[in-house]
């Protein structure tokens, strides 16, 4: 006869809620993707990049008039850098650095970044089956970061292209590398953003992800689930040169479009229309009379450039092109980038309250950036107005900072309106809510008019560049004496 085993009563009361959290708890790793087949398909298409640059000779340090010696060389934090190994050599002897990067085409096209193989006297790339073989760099493009090589060999495995416009932020993608010199290391993570616009990249929307990235990843591949190329592994925010979880990846459409480009002519030509643009900020929008901060405020437009040619204004607030909207000024640069010479875009605009469209003939991106220029010290003439000192321009500065005409020159600013907006030292105020400044004098009858605790678009020069500040004028400081 069978013995009945007696449960307590507590344990029957918490044995379903167990086996409910169990089954959940093996859902939800059954929901976690499997990446074996991805990674066993793709493994043979990324490469190990390895390149040699000789390094000059030695500088004799000497003595400064203190007694003390030059330092050898002075330490640059960057957050976002770019990343490949470096093999060291000490003081003397060949540099050594080390990359990734994957084949494009079974003739032996090879996609890396731009930064791997700069300056590079000798390219060495290692496949899977352990050949190592001299690369040919074919182009690259600093903008980008994409550099295309080309090695002799046949039947060579390769990657399949994917579409980074179809990522969802959320999803699950792949990296295949070789961080610090371990060939085909896998790291995966998350799409944590996309559209990224980096302080020294304005031409690439970049994807973030929180895949684990570090030093030798460069160039290599980022996969999708269904295996196919989304990005180039370009970039990682830091603070100590390691990974901190986030890391950027150039997308595939950026890339292929420059390595057609390096294929066909030798070089890559961008979109441009030549203005200078910032983000629209609350205060702004308010003296824009716009209900929402969005779009791409115009803040400067280069002489005899295609924006000048269609009659776009310095204020204007770009809010789409071509039929996509702009949300903020980051998003802009890349989509005109796109654009070919002499290709006619369609922007909206909103121009003192009221919407517009102008249609504007794509140039070519110059190779070189306008000059920056420096500003000079105070010069004499005298206005306190708004907590700041502004003075007359003279022909010696207007010519230094390439101002023809109006315009007044901040000398001085101590705390008050002025300073909160942000105007500083060396700016020229240009124009005060849509009215251009055309000197001292007028800038005193401009700032008697403004409203009082509301904000007013300014626009200053500063270094050779344009931006607009949103200044609230209080009645203290309108009504203060001038001298």
């Amino acid at each position: 006869m069978l013995k009945r085993l007696k449960i307590p009563t507590p344990v029957l009361f918490w044995l379903p809620v167990f086996l409910l959290l169990l089954s959940g708890a093996n859902a939800a790793f059954a929901q976690l993707p499997d990446f074996t087949d991805l990674v066993a398909k793709n493994n043979a298409a990324v490469v190990n990049i390895s390149t040699t640059r000789k390094r000059p000779p030695p500088v004799v340090e000497r003595e400064l008039p203190d007694g003390s010696e030059t330092p050898e060389n002075i330490p640059f934090d960057e957050l976002f850098r770019h990343f490949f190994g470096d093999g060291g050599g000490g003081d003397f002897g060949d540099v050594q650095s080390l990359g990734s990067g994957f084949v494009m085409s079974a003739d032996g096209y090879i996609v890396t970044n731009q930064h791997v193989v700069k300056d590079a006297d000798e390219i060495v790339v290692r496949l899977q089956d352990r050949r190592e073989l001299v690369a040919k760099l074919i182009g690259s493009d600093k903008r980008s970061d994409i550099a295309l090589l080309k090695i002799e060999a046949a039947d060579l495995p390769v990657v399949r292209m994917g579409s980074s416009e179809s990522l969802k932020v959320g999803e699950w993608v792949l990296a295949i590398g070789s961080p610090f010199g371990f060939d085909h290391s896998v790291t995966a993570g998350i799409v944590s953003a996309k559209g990224r616009s980096l302080p020294s990249d304005n031409y690439v929307p970049f994807i973030q992800t929180d895949v684990a990235i570090n030093p030798g990843n460069s160039g290599g591949p980022l996969f999708d689930l269904e295996g196919r190329v989304v990005g180039v592994n370009s970039q990682i925010y830091s603070r100590t040169g390691g990974f901190m979880g986030l890391s950027f990846a150039i997308p595939i459409e950026v890339a292929l479009k420059v390595v057609d480009q390096i294929k066909s002519q030798g070089f890559v030509a961008r979109g441009w229309i030549g203005v200078q643009i910032q983000d629209v900020t609350r205060e702004l929008a308010e003296s824009f009379g716009m209900p929402k901060p969005k779009g791409a405020l115009v803040a400067k437009i280069l002489p005899k450039s295609p924006a000048e040619d269609a009659g776009l204004q310095i204020g204007d607030v770009i809010t789409e092109f071509n039929g996509q909207e702009i949300a903020t000024s980051a998003e802009l640069p890349p989509m005109v980038g796109m654009m070919q010479a002499g290709q006619v875009g369609t922007f909206k605009i909103i121009r003192q309250g009221n919407a517009q469209t102008v249609k504007i003939k794509i140039g070519m991106l110059p190779e070189e950036p306008e000059a920056v220029v420096g500003m000079p010290g105070a010069m004499p003439g005298d206005a306190s107005l708004l907590g700041m000192v502004v003075a007359d321009l003279t022909p010696e500065q207007r010519a230094q900072l390439e101002v023809e005409k109006n315009g007044v020159l901040v000398r001085a600013v101590k705390p008050g309106p002025a300073y909160d907006a942000g105007i500083r030292k060396g700016d020229v105020i240009l124009r005060v809510q849509n009215v251009v400044v055309a000197d001292l004098k007028h800038f005193k009858e401009v700032v008697k008019k403004l409203p009082t605790d509301k904000a007013v678009a300014v626009l200053v020069q500063r270094q050779g560049g344009s931006v607009f500040l949103a200044l609230k004028v209080s009645e203290q400081a309108r009504s203060a004496p001038s001298k």
